[in-house]
């Protein structure tokens, strides 16, 4: 049912509809409540028809297609986590890739009935592709948090390990620190990037006094980002992932500068190379594979019609590692 469809069956207007599913924009709780349960009841209707008259036993998984350049872990090991549950569970999974502007393969899998539901493993602010889902009310999931109620969410408190690294760090003696974020439309960077301004002003920390880098830095950059740092007197360097973290120490290495005598380096994820690198990197350890299968799992179980968690939140680890050692 699209979000026109439900508008006119419940007698208000699309962008009431739209609030309630989001979870933004003024609306009373009574008027929230009842097209949220109207909705579910029309999920769980849309899953029994389609158990009965189209199910394709595919689980559709979207990744985002830069993941090929920047060879990032995480989403090989929670696409092995999807497949390890949708083979438990008798299902199999179909692949497509897109960006925040072109969803065609998820419109494709959707509108040919390819799939009886779908899994996003990246969630983008205003993102064009749940908001799609949402609106046709399809059976969806994401590794990550977004603010549509009729969608399952499987993610790690993003927000709470990058304050609880920052405050350990903090508590080594660190009181000047560099963080570096990639893409701020991703829900995660902003999560981590909250998380970080919570640690500095709960210890009271000189807001004004730490660096912020956002966006994408290509290579022929981080020579210049580096040397900034340096001379701005940042004590230790926090990265938003491995990839950001592995090519800031391979730069600082290259350029002759000590880790973490001269400055000291820390990451919001981890991955299998951040664990080999010497010297061993500090980071939030999250196991993607354990997100994806979840996230699978969850699904799998809405499309049977079995009991399933709206929303899951996987347990991190804080490694401290030798990369943030101070004696």
């Amino acid at each position: 049912m699209t979000l026109d469809e439900m508008a006119k069956e419940l007698g208000v207007s699309k962008s009431t509809v739209s609030r309630a599913l989001s979870g933004k924009g003024r609306i009373g709780a009574q008027t929230r409540q009842r097209i949220r349960q109207f909705v579910q009841e029309q999920q769980d209707g849309s899953i029994r028809e389609a158990d009965k008259e189209t199910k394709t036993g595919n689980l559709g998984v979207s990744f985002p297609d830069d993941i090929f350049v920047s060879g990032n872990q995480y989403f090989f090991e929670c696409l092995l986590g999807i497949y390890e549950a949708a083979a438990l569970m008798d299902y199999n999974v179909l692949i497509t890739a897109g960006t925040a502007q072109d969803i065609s393969g998820i419109r494709n899998f959707v509108e040919q009935n390819k799939v009886d539901g779908m899994i996003l493993t990246r969630s983008l602010e205003d993102d064009r592709a749940l908001r799609y889902l949402a609106e046709r009310n399809f059976p969806t999931g994401v590794t990550g948090l977004c603010g549509f109620d009729n969608i399952i969410q499987v993610d790690t408190d993003n927000e709470g390990a990058a304050e609880m690294l920052t405050s350990l760090l903090i508590g080594k003696g660190y009181r000047r620190f560099a963080l570096i974020l990639d893409d701020m439309s991703y829900h995660v960077n902003r999560s981590r990037y909250e998380g970080f301004y919570k640690a500095v002003l709960k210890n009271g920390l000189p807001k004004d006094r730490q660096e912020i880098h956002t966006g994408k830095i290509r290579k022929e950059l981080l020579g210049s980002l580096i040397s900034s740092l340096i001379s701005k007197k940042v004590e230790c360097v926090i990265c938003g992932d491995d990839i950001l973290a592995i090519s800031v120490i391979s730069q600082l290495l290259a350029e002759g500068y000590r880790i973490p005598r001269d400055i000291a380096i820390a990451s919001l994820y981890n991955s299998p190379t951040l664990n080999v690198l010497v010297p061993a990197v500090t980071t939030v350890d999250v196991s993607a594979r354990m997100v994806g299968n979840m996230i699978g799992k969850q699904m799998i179980q809405l499309l049977q019609g079995k009991e399933y968690q709206k929303k899951t939140m996987i347990d991190y680890e804080i490694l401290i590692r030798a990369s943030t050692y101070r004696s």
